[in-house]
């Protein structure tokens, strides 16, 4: 598999029948991960800074890790297999003997939740972007639809 990465983002969260689709890219290219409706409710209060009253399940892996003194340096979205995607947890943590990172396997809509939150980048391996679909079209008339939407309200 490539070393090489390409730098994504959250480019929008729509919700659909069965969940949300996240979509994440670039300028150049952006494709769609699906997600239940619980973990898109999440990234979609990460995107938009909403304050909880009581911490969910991913404020609360923040929390810990900062606890430990452990940063999140990145998220890696690194293998795509039958629509299914994988992702890579990087957490760094030190102490007064040794730096030390892990990589950990997490799926990609808990990354991107916890990527959000804690303000890291996002990254997908270049295989894994060259191999999805340009949903950019479909996310633009979306976009446009909900704008024009709001206006008429």
């Amino acid at each position: 598999m490539s070393s090489r990465v390409v730098p994504v983002f959250v480019k929008g969260v729509m919700p659909t029948v069965n969940g949300c689709a996240v979509f994440l890219g670039n300028e150049d290219k952006a494709y769609v991960i699906y997600v239940d409706h619980s973990v898109g409710n999440a990234i979609s209060m990460a995107l938009n800074g909403v304050r909880k009253e009581r911490p969910l399940t991913h404020d609360l892996m923040s929390n810990i890790l900062k606890g430990l003194d452990a940063n999140i340096i990145r998220i890696l979205i690194n293998d795509v297999q039958d629509s299914t995607f994988f992702a890579r947890i990087f957490v760094e943590m030190e102490n007064e003997v040794a730096k030390k990172i892990l990589e950990l396997d997490a799926r990609p809509s808990d990354s991107i939740v916890l990527s959000l939150q804690n303000e890291v980048p996002i990254f997908t391996t270049e295989e894994v972007f060259n191999s999805v679909d340009d949903m950019s079209p479909i996310l633009e008339r979306v976009l446009k639809e909900q704008n024009e939407g709001n206006k008429e309200a």
